[in-house]
């Protein structure tokens, strides 16, 4: 019996590519904006500790929302690879290795997050520091996450270079979400680097710098979802370069 190969539409991965990526979206906005937006108080440790405390299960689930972002990242890197290899196989899996630089720094980050919860439970050990130690030593956490967060979307804006330099290539793909994705870049790289190298600058970008970001992945996201690529015109590219969908 010949050997035969399943192949899958490219069409059927930007349909889960997109819906993966809201996902991602949503559990992103849940750790960051809905919890420690909520809880964690600038400049005031002691607010912030007591906030923690009165609701540890919301900032467990903060924790746990991150890492559900973090575990899509995982196929969602899958996807943009089998999408975007026709234009240049070798540059798609340049976008996948900065990835999972980004992926595997912020995951390893989320340790901050449960240090600080660690500081403020009551185990028998802590009681060798005064609850306003604990309380700073808890809020250093936060504020080393935030930095390991920075540093992540370091490798993540170099990401969106790559990936929307593809898309722009693509034909398949709007050339306008390829420029929106290479402008999400630059507003990923300039706020990280303004967090190390001038914090007090970056107070002032941020959040306003972030919103073409924002922008730029909900259209790639609801892009693939709603519409999805060009079969055509992605088959005839991947023909041209011996490829086809896993």
């Amino acid at each position: 019996m010949a050997d035969r190969t399943l192949k899958t539409s490219p069409q059927i991965y930007a349909r889960i590519g997109g819906v993966i990526y809201l996902i991602l979206i949503l559990a992103g906005m849940l750790g960051e904006i809905f919890v420690r937006g909520k809880l964690v108080v600038g400049g005031d440790p002691t607010a912030t500790a007591q906030n923690i405390m009165a609701s540890p299960v919301l900032w467990r689930m903060g924790i746990a929302g991150d890492l559900i972002m973090h575990v899509c990242d995982v196929p969602l890197m899958l996807v943009f690879y089998v999408l975007l290899r026709p234009v240049n196989k070798n540059i798609a899996l340049l976008a996948v290795l900065f990835n999972l630089v980004q992926t595997s720094a912020l995951v390893a980050n989320k340790l901050n997050l449960l240090a600080a919860l660690f500081l403020l439970g009551n185990a028998d050990y802590l009681k060798a520091f005064e609850p306003h130690q604990l309380y700073a030593l808890a809020y250093l956490s936060i504020k080393l996450h935030d930095y390991g967060f920075g540093v992540g979307l370091i490798f993540f804006g170099f990401e969106c270079l790559v990936i929307g330099y593809l898309i722009y290539r693509s034909g398949f793909l709007p050339r306008t979400i390829g420029v929106l994705m290479q402008i999400a870049g630059i507003c990923y790289l300039t706020n990280s680097f303004a967090l190390i190298l001038a914090p007090t600058f970056e107070n002032k970008l941020f959040p306003a710098i972030m919103v073409p970001a924002f922008i730029a992945e909900m259209s790639l996201c609801l892009w693939l979802i709603v519409k999805g690529v060009n079969v055509p015109k992605w088959e005839e590219m991947a023909n041209a370069g011996g490829l086809s969908a896993v």
